[in-house]
Order: C-alpha cells, then structure tokens, then sequence
C-alpha cells in the first residue's frame, strides 16, 4: 500500500466521495453537493492509496477559535492502518488552538476520545431529518 495525502480538492472524484461516505454508513449526498461542502470548507484532507481515494475528511472554522470537524471517513478496508488518526492529526494542526466539535457515528466514539475529544454533555442539534438522526442513535 502506497498512501498519499492531498490537502486541495483538484480532481477529487466526487462520487467516490458520495460512495465512501455511505459505505461507512454516514450522511451522504450528491457528488455535487460533496464538492461543494469540501471546497467551502477550512480546511481538508484526501488519503489515496496509489490513486484510489480511500478516505478524508474536512473543517469549517472561523480561523480564530471555533472549529467543527465533518466527513471523517475510511473505507472498510483500509481501516486499521492508522489511516483516520493521520485525517484528524492533518485537520486539528489547520486548525490551530480552536474549539473543536464533531459528530461521531454511534460507535465510533472511542475513535475520537483517542483523539483528545470528550462527550458533550449540553450539545445541541437541529436537523433536517429529525426522525432520521433519532433512528440512527444521534438524538434523544
């Protein structure tokens, strides 16, 4: 395995992008939208394995001391080799001395207290699909 990191989204497959995501089990939306989110975001990082992408993840930030970390995924496959600690290392050093926030999938929890990260215990959220979120672990 030759694995490589990009930080710019030139000639990101944004389907794969799409695919990943909902591989893994996360929110995923058209290609389009994908390219979207990750080009207006703070910071972002691709991991290929020769040239076949295989895992990201991106940043919104203000660049002074809020920060919130989405779409940090890696395929199946690929997971194991350190590959979503070398996403997270990438995006909490653009980010400075932020705040930083994320979701984390039901399960995956432990992933990111590894990471330095705590449970909240006043997080609050408002989504599009609020049955959806309810369904799938995130909210009471």
């Amino acid at each position: 395995m030759n694995f490589r990191m990009k930080k710019d989204c030139a000639n990101v497959d944004w389907r794969a992008v799409a695919d990943i995501l909902k591989e893994v089990g996360m929110a995923h939306h058209s290609p389009e939208m994908h390219a979207k989110a990750f080009k207006a975001s703070y910071t972002r990082v691709f991991i290929y394995d020769e040239d076949k992408l295989i895992g990201f993840g991106r940043a919104i930030s203000d660049g002074a001391y809020q920060a919130a970390v989405y779409d940090c995924a890696v395929l199946p496959e690929y997971q194991g080799h350190k590959l979503g600690t070398r996403i997270m290392d990438a995006l909490l050093k653009d980010v400075g001395e932020c705040n930083v926030i994320l979701y984390a999938a039901p399960g995956k929890e432990g992933f990111y207290q590894k990471q330095g990260f705590s449970r909240m215990k006043t997080g609050m959220a408002r989504f599009t699909s609020p049955d959806a979120m309810r369904d799938k672990g995130f909210t009471e």
